[in-house]
């Protein structure tokens, strides 16, 4: 009888990290991630970017070059010139890593007909309602506190907190933090960000920030994803020459205080491939984009998430900053030299 193979059981068992090695991929792990050059036989595109992005956790690849991407077995299958459409031949490929990596890892009796029979009469589950993500809000909060300790210490004018709408709230699901009014590409209000004013107040069941929460209002559900967007990304109304791209909330309302209007932050350390298509979007085919994370791992790691999502697209440079330093530590004459447009 011919072996059967288990694909999702052989895929949990695999190490990527060493599927790659094994065709030859230089691994430059960052965190959970791999950028490098694409490595793939059939890639179409430019050959020394570094455009190959690999999730080592989640056994999942991507070339924002020539548009592969799939799992690790896909990979696999890709490197040795073989149709994803050959189930034969996909099948030999992973008998292949299955014998050297993990034997017996994935290799099981098919299922019998008893056992499908009992699947087909499994009872099926109601459909999940399709979640609306990011729908613009029908209110707005009143009675921000824009004159709030918090803000004044940081050093931000009442300028530059009147014009992000910032304020202290002292109600509802963002009592004691700051809002953050948060609008996607088109300027549309589409909730707020809660800034804790007290760090020593933070934990894991109150983290510095708070984002919206999913809920249910007349049988839809509503979510928000920060991913599908650019905070202040709605702002640059025209192509730039020179974007600046940061992590948080604070580093943008810095750079803006300091006449560098033009920044968008990712609201975290991971760049999504939405928000690097928003940011190719903004900035001139002949234009820079300039990154500009926090001098720490997190920052490291935000850095070359959006080196390997932009740099095949736009020119990129990496504004590194001292280890334990922030875009908000640095004076009005050392953004210039670290932004140097």
């Amino acid at each position: 009888m011919t072996e059967w193979v288990n694909f999702k059981e052989l895929r949990a068992n695999l190490d990527f990290e060493q599927v790659l090695r094994h065709y030859g991929v230089e691994v430059k792990r960052k965190g959970e991630q791999h950028h490098g050059f694409c490595p793939l036989p059939g890639h179409q595109g430019q050959k020394k970017s570094a455009s190959f992005s690999a999730n080592l956790e989640r056994g999942i690849f991507q070339c924002f070059g020539c548009g592969a991407k799939g799992n690790m077995l896909e990979f696999a299958a890709m490197m040795e010139r073989v149709s994803l459409e050959d189930g034969a031949a996909f099948r030999g490929v992973a008998l292949g890593l299955q014998k050297r990596f993990c034997p017996g890892a994935g290799a099981q009796s098919p299922p019998t007909p008893k056992t499908e029979k009992l699947k087909e009469a499994a009872p099926k589950t109601a459909p999940s309602t399709p979640a609306a993500v990011n729908v613009p809000l029908d209110f707005e909060l009143k009675g921000l506190d824009m004159s709030h300790s918090y803000l004044l210490t940081r050093g931000f004018s009442p300028e530059t907190v009147a014009h992000f709408g910032l304020g202290f709230c002292s109600r509802g699901s963002l009592k004691d933090r700051v809002a953050i009014p948060l609008h996607d590409h088109k300027g549309r209000l589409i909730g707020y960000a809660g800034r804790v004013v007290d760090d020593s107040r933070i934990s894991d069941e109150n983290p510095r920030y708070r984002f919206p929460s999913k809920r249910e209002k007349d049988g839809k559900v509503f979510e928000f994803r920060k991913s599908r967007f650019l905070y202040n990304g709605f702002r640059i109304k025209d192509l730039c020459d020179d974007l600046v791209v940061v992590e948080g909330f604070t580093s943008v309302w810095w750079l803006h205080q300091n006449g560098m209007p033009l920044a968008v932050a990712t609201m975290g350390a991971d760049c999504s491939e939405r928000q690097a298509e928003l940011i190719v979007s903004l900035v001139q085919p002949a234009g820079r984009v300039w990154i500009m994370p926090d001098g720490d791992d997190a920052g490291e790691r935000h850095a070359a998430s959006l080196l390997a999502l932009i740099s095949p697209h736009r020119l990129t440079r990496w504004a590194k900053l001292e280890k334990g330093r922030q875009p908000t530590d640095l004076s009005a004459e050392e953004l210039e030299v670290h932004l140097p447009f």
